[in-house]
């Protein structure tokens, strides 16, 4: 995954913030876009090996987490790149 979104944390959430976005543009709900979220990071932590030191920081978290602290990982997420922290 060399040149993905993945590589760079910055890209990484740049790339989350416009997806929630168009999401939240098309009228998919907050909730819909925390469910998809946690979701997206249950995969991303169970598939796919970590490409920067926050995205092995957020694997770890979530793997020591129970589901409703992963659901809660997720709506921090959307929440960092929605609220003008991207």
């Amino acid at each position: 995954m060399a040149n993905s979104v993945l590589t760079s944390f910055d890209t990484w959430k740049q790339f989350l913030h416009d997806r929630v976005e168009a999401a939240e543009h098309i009228g998919i709900s907050e909730e819909q876009i925390s469910k998809l979220a946690y979701k997206i990071g249950d995969f991303l932590a169970t598939k796919i090996n970590p490409e920067n030191p926050q995205e092995k920081v957020l694997k770890d978290l979530w793997t020591v987490a129970d589901t409703n602290e992963q659901k809660t990982i997720a709506r921090l997420m959307v929440k960092m790149v929605t609220d003008g922290n991207k």
